[in-house]
C-alpha cells in the first residue's frame, strides 16, 4: 500500500483542485476501512477489497492532477509492476508469505529514500524551496528523518527477510557493545539531521550530510536485527511494517502529499499498535522492541548449538490418535508453522469435521506469534475453511486446556513449551504458552525428535507423561487419522 502510494505521489502536491482533495479522503476512508476489516479473519476479505479500491482511487487522483514528463512510462511502470505483483501473489506459498512481506517493507523504504534523494537533488521540482532557492528548514527536517527511517526499514527488512527464508541463521548475533554503537549511531542521525536543517551551505556542500544520514541509518537498521532470534520475529515483522508507514508520512510531509501522510499515518499507528499488543502476548518491552535489543542474551541456555539430553518419550500411531480422539468430549487444536510447511491444513479440517460428527467438541487455539507473522495461523486456517467461531486466542482458551481431553499439536512447539514458565535462561522465558501439561492427553506431531523449534530449545512436552509423539510428516499423519476415523 505505502509502497504504491509512494511511488504514485513523488511529483508533489502543488495547487491540489478540492475534489482532489475530497478524491484523498475517500481514499483514506477506504483503507480505515480496510485496516478494520483485516482485523478480523471473518471480514478480511473485504477489508482487502477496501483496501484495494482506497489504492486505486488515489492513484488514479495523483495520475490524473499531476504535470507528468512521461504518461506512457509511468503506465508502463505500473503494468511491469501489477504483472510482477500478480505473479508473485499466484505462486508464493503461505509458508513463504512472512519473508515476502519482509521483503515488501524492504521496497517501502528503498522508495522513501529514492523519493527523498530525489526532493534534495532537484527541490524546486518539489515546491520545497524559499525564495533564494534554498530548501525549507522545515523540508530539510521531514527530508532528513524519511530518508533515514526509510533506509532503517529497509536494511532491517532485508535482514528479517533473510532470516525468515533461511539464508541467514535465526538466532540472535550479538555484537559487543552493541547498545552503545546504536544509541551513538542513532545520537549521529540525529545530529547530522539538525546540522543539515541550519545548514546556510546549499548544493554539493551539504551533500555529505545526506548521504552520511543514509548510511548510519543503513547501517542502525542492520544493526538492530541482527541481535533479534527467530522466536520474536513476528514482532519484527510487525514493527517493521510500522516503520515503512512512518517513512512513507514523512516523505508525504516533504511532497505535500494529503494521501501519502493518511496512509503512512494509518500505517505507520497500526503496525506500531499491533507490535505492542505482540509485545505484550510474548512478556516483551516495546521499548525494547524499537530499540532492537530483546534478542537472547549470548550464552543462554537452550540454544540450538547445545548439547540435548536423550531422554525417554512415547511413541504412537495414527491409530492410537484415532481412537483417543474418537473417544474425547473436547479436543482443542494448536497448528503452527510446521502444519504450514506440510500444508495440512485442509487434512486437519477435515479431521475435526469428523471428530464432530462423532459428538466430540472440536476447538482451535492460535498463539499470537505462531507461525512467523502475525495471523499466520488465522489465515491458513481461513483457507481450509474452519469455522471463525471454533477459533481462539491463547488468553481466550488457555483455562479450558485443565478441561480438555486431548491437545492435539501439529506443527507448533515454542508456544506450547513450559520452559517459558520454569526455566529463565532460556531464550522464550516470559513468553505465555498454552498450557498444554494440564490436558489429560497429548497428541503432538513433529517429523522427527531431532529437531527443536525455530527458537532453538528443547521442549519438556515431549517426555510428559501423557504425551504421545505422531512422528511423521504433519499432512500424511493426519491424513492417516481421518483414515482410521471413517
Amino acid at each position: 500500500m505505502t509502497f504504491s502510494i509512494l511511488s504514485a505521489a513523488a511529483a508533489g502536491e502543488g495547487g491540489t483542485p478540492a475534489w482532489a482533495m475530497l478524491a484523498y479522503l475517500a481514499a483514506g476512508v477506504f483503507f480505515i476501512l480496510a485496516l478494520r476489516g483485516l482485523s478480523s479473519p471473518a471480514t478480511s476479505r473485504a477489508g482487502n477489497r477496501n483496501g484495494m479500491i482506497g489504492m486505486a482511487i488515489a492513484l488514479v487522483t495523483t495520475l490524473v492532477t499531476h504535470d507528468l514528463a512521461n504518461v506512457t512510462e509511468i503506465c508502463m511502470a505500473i503494468g511491469i509492476g501489477a504483472a510482477v505483483g500478480i505473479v508473485v501473489a499466484r505462486r508464493i506459498a503461505m509458508t513463504a508469505m512472512p519473508e515476502l512481506v519482509a521483503g515488501f517493507h524492504s521496497l517501502v523504504g528503498l522508495a522513501a529514500v529514492v523519493v527523498g534523494f530525489g526532493a534534495w537533488l532537484d527541490p524546486q521540482s518539489f515546491g520545497i524551496v524559499d525564495e533564494a532557492g534554498q530548501i525549507l528548514a522545515v523540508s530539510r527536517i521531514e527530508l532528513g528523518l524519511g530518508i533515514a527511517i526509510g533506509a532503517i526499514t529497509f536494511s532491517g527488512s532485508v535482514i528479517a527477510f533473510l532470516k525468515l527464508s533461511g539464508r541467514m541463521s535465526g538466532s540472535p548475533i550479538m555484537l559487543p557493545g552493541r547498545h552503545v554503537i546504536n544509541l551513538g549511531t542513532l545520537a549521529a542521525i540525529l545530529g547530522l539531521i539538525a546540522l543539515y536543517t541550519v545548514s546556510p551551505v546549499g548544493g554539493a556542500g551539504e551533500g555529505w550530510m545526506v548521504i552520511a544520514v543514509a548510511v548510519l541509518a543503513f547501517i542502525i537498521g542492520f544493526l538492530l536485527i541482527i541481535p533479534i532470534g527467530g522466536a520474536d520475529m513476528p514482532v519484527v515483522v510487525s514493527m517493521l511494517n510500522s516503520y515503512s508507514g512512518w517513512a512513507a508520512a514523512a516523505m508525504g510531509f516533504t511532497l505535500g502529499n494529503s494521501a501519502m501522510i493518511i496512509t503512512g499515518a494509518l500505517v505507520g499507528s497500526s503496525g506500531a499498535i499491533l507490535s505492542y499488543i505482540m509485545c505484550r502476548a510474548m512478556n516483551r518491552s516495546f521499548i525494547s522492541v524499537i530499540a532492537g535489543g530483546f534478542g537472547a542474551d549470548a550464552g543462554a541456555g537452550g540454544g540450538a548449538g547445545g548439547a540435548r539430553e536423550q531422554r525417554p518419550y512415547k511413541q504412537g500411531s495414527a491409530e492410537d490418535a484415532a481412537y483417543m480422539l474418537e473417544q474425547a468430549e473436547k479436543v482443542i487444536i494448536i497448528p503452527g508453522y510446521g502444519m504450514a510447511v506440510a500444508q495440512a491444513q485442509h487434512a486437519l479440517r477435515e479431521m475435526g469435521d469428523k471428530l464432530k460428527e462423532k459428538g466430540v467438541e472440536v476447538k482451535y487455539a492460535i498463539h499470537p506469534v505462531a507461525g512467523r507473522m502475525p495471523g499466520h495461523m488465522n489465515v491458513l486456517l481461513a483457507e481450509a475453511s474452519v469455522p471463525y467461531d471454533e477459533v481462539f486466542e491463547l488468553e481466550d482458551i488457555n483455562s479450558e486446556f485443565a478441561q480438555c481431553d486431548v491437545a492435539f499439536i501439529i506443527g507448533a512447539n515454542d508456544v506450547v513449551n513450559p520452559a517459558a514458565k520454569t526455566d529463565k535462561s532460556s531464550p522464550i522465558y516470559g513468553m505465555p504458552v498454552f498450557d498444554v501439561d494440564k490436558a489429560k492427553q497429548v497428541f503432538f506431531i513433529k517429523r522427527s525428535m531431532g529437531g527443536v523449534g525455530y527458537a532453538g530449545v528443547d521442549n519438556d512436552v515431549f517426555y510428559m507423561n501423557q504425551t504421545v509423539m505422531l512422528l511423521a510428516d504433519a499432512k500424511k499423519m493426519v491424513e492417516e487419522i481421518v483414515k482410521s476415523l471413517d
